[in-house]
């Protein structure tokens, strides 16, 4: 079950190589259900605020009910991004702090785009090291920003690349169709987006996922679904600072 995580941050592997088609509303604070067979599992929230010529996107994942009682979840990470200039969007620093069960991570990655390396510390462990990035070379959080921010039409696919201390991943997204779904705010007209991540050609097991937009400028996500080593999950869109149009 310490794979929950990937609930809060199955958006954040989508996300595009081109700039952005439109500004999204700022500051934003989203809220999620959490559910994994039926039952609760937890809340996600998502806040995005302006700090200066940077933005601030912030992610926390709590445990709740049952599954808290044999593994519980308080996660926070967190992408700082550049909001003006020539590298707009890309990532400057991404943090983690993980408590899942017995596991403790707190985790930093700093991005260099003039040199394409990240260098990332486990404050933890104590050690750090130096990896290569390509020019669109997004962290988990920071590619949710792009996704959202582009003029999503079906039939697109892109591809880009994630770090996540561990490996550079590939990813595929795919912008499948228009849907109308029923969520417990209502009816909501979507795009629906797929993902799917490699690494030196092997497909993912856990991780891939589907996401419903809404079809208007702000890409609220209403819902998402992502596959984990314990089954499927289902994040569906609660609360916030605002609402989308239905």
């Amino acid at each position: 079950m310490k794979t929950l995580i990937l609930l809060a941050q199955s958006l954040l592997f989508v996300t595009m190589m081109c700039a952005p088609a439109w500004a999204l509303e700022i500051p934003e604070h989203l809220v999620f259900d959490v559910k994994w067979k039926g039952i609760k599992a937890g809340t996600a929230e998502q806040t995005v605020t302006v700090q200066g010529d940077q933005i601030a996107i912030v992610n926390t994942l709590r445990s709740s009910g049952l599954v808290s009682a044999f593994f519980s979840i308080d996660d926070r990470t967190e992408s700082v991004i550049h909001r003006t200039g020539r590298r707009k969007g890309l990532p400057v620093v991404y943090r983690e702090n993980i408590k899942e069960g017995k596991r403790r991570k707190q985790r930093e990655a700093r991005f260099n785009f003039s040199n394409l390396t990240v260098d990332s510390t486990n404050f933890i462990e104590n050690t750090s090291k130096k990896e290569a990035i390509d020019a669109r070379t997004y962290d988990r959080l920071s590619s949710i920003y792009f996704i959202r921010s582009t003029n999503l039409v079906p039939g697109q696919s892109i591809f880009f690349h994630i770090y996540d201390f561990k490996r550079v991943w590939k990813a595929d997204v795919r912008v499948v169709k228009r849907e109308e779904i029923r969520t417990p705010l209502g009816k909501f007209k979507t795009v629906v987006v797929t993902s799917q991540l490699a690494h030196d050609g092997v497909p993912a097991k856990v991780g891939n996922g589907t996401f419903w937009l809404t079809d208007d400028t702000r890409r609220i996500p209403v819902r998402i679904r992502t596959t984990i080593s314990a089954g499927e999950i289902t994040l569906n869109l609660v609360g916030g600072s605002y609402w989308p149009d239905r």
